[in-house]
């Protein structure tokens, strides 16, 4: 009979008292979960180094030692970068053929997205949202996690990284903590926000049919609309964003550009739009700028509606893209305050921003399309 048994039929609490297989492998785990931050120094070193594009620039497979050349590196180097690579196959960055003679690696569809100076209109590289995550500051405002849980706030409490350096990410005041921080988290956001835009716009092109006007709330440089106006000519589209960034948006008579603040005015249209913008700010935030959206639009039955896209924590889309949901929740809660959330969540704030009724649209990948009505 084992200890555990013995426990079990002697009637003492029933604590499962692990065995020494489950320690080793507890042991495992935890070296696991305590050195991920080392995942993304090597995968960020890369991005620095810039390997996807030496790959793809010797034809999409290279050797270790053509590598190391081919990103001018001193050859007492290769031993190391060998143990780097091996990590970031291992983390699926990058595939290899271990079985050939001579070790080789290639992209695969994950470093297929950092290779820059490739023109796709189905993707943005994405090297600057590695940065952009990965940056010095964000690090610091997560290590500091506890002492924010350990302070006594009145809401509405700071993010993290706001309580921590005094000005909020993604903020006009963001460049007086660090400028290049600014430019890099602007720049990996409309990456971010880019990927996938044209496949919600060909496979959700019901959501445009019908539609007269349109106003996109932090449209930015209008690329988004641009795509929708490309599909539908007949829409007339006006991006709102704020005057900084309105400044700096290209000058046409295709869109209509507004300088403004969506907290206290949306342009009126048929419908608004909202990509990838409530998951920067708290729930309380999302009812303002829905309450907004909502004075915007006309009634259901002439055709208003809000168009929300956003990520929809949902287990059911498999552990990988559960977790990389969770952890974009965590990047959220940590930079900005705001958060991912789960449909039943989303549900709760459309209702209490005074709206009536919903529907998701489309899932694509970790993302989804609501279409929510007055």
């Amino acid at each position: 009979m084992t200890d555990r048994q013995a426990k079990m039929q002697s009637g003492s609490p029933s604590v499962m008292v692990p065995t020494d297989a489950e320690l080793l492998q507890a042991q495992a785990d935890l070296w696991r979960h305590s050195l991920y931050y080392l995942t993304s120094m090597v995968l960020k070193c890369a991005v620095e180094l810039d390997i996807p594009t030496a790959i793809h620039r010797h034809g999409g497979v290279i050797s270790l030692p053509d590598l190391v050349t081919a990103l001018s590196l001193p050859p007492n180097k290769l031993p190391f970068l060998r143990r780097v690579m091996r990590l970031l196959v291992t983390s699926g960055v990058f595939a290899t053929d271990s079985n050939a003679e001579v070790e080789t690696y290639r992209l695969n569809p994950l470093s297929w997205l950092l290779v820059d100076g490739v023109a796709s209109e189905k993707h943005g590289n994405q090297k600057y949202f590695v940065l952009a995550t990965n940056n010095r500051h964000s690090i610091e405002a997560a290590m500091k996690l506890a002492d924010w849980f350990k302070k006594d706030m009145a809401p509405p409490m700071p993010s993290p990284f706001k309580e921590l350096h005094g000005v909020p990410l993604f903020h006009e005041s963001t460049p007086l903590l660090d400028k290049e921080l600014d430019a890099i988290v602007n720049e990996g956001c409309a990456a971010h926000d880019d990927l996938g835009s044209d496949v919600i716009i060909r496979e959700c092109d019901d959501l445009f049919k019908g539609l007269q006007s349109l106003t996109d709330c932090c449209g930015g440089d209008g690329k988004t609309v641009r795509a929708i106006i490309k599909a539908f000519p007949h829409i007339k589209c006006t991006v709102l964003d704020l005057p900084r960034v309105i400044e700096n948006a290209p000058t046409d008579n295709v869109i209509n550009f507004v300088a403004g603040d969506m907290f206290k005015f949306i342009p009126p249209a048929q419908a608004v739009m909202l990509k990838f913008v409530l998951h920067h700010w708290s729930d309380e935030d999302c009812i303002r700028i829905l309450a907004q959206c909502k004075k915007a639009i006309p009634s259901r039955e002439e055709g208003g509606k809000v168009i929300i896209m956003e990520i929809i924590i949902d287990p059911s889309l498999g552990p990988a893209m559960f977790e990389a949901q969770l952890l974009g929740d965590m990047c959220m809660f940590v930079n900005t305050g705001g958060g991912q959330r789960d449909e039943n969540e989303w549900r709760q704030i459309f209702m209490k921003a005074g709206f009536s009724d919903y529907k998701i649209v489309k899932k694509v990948g970790a993302r989804g399309v609501f279409e929510v009505y007055p």
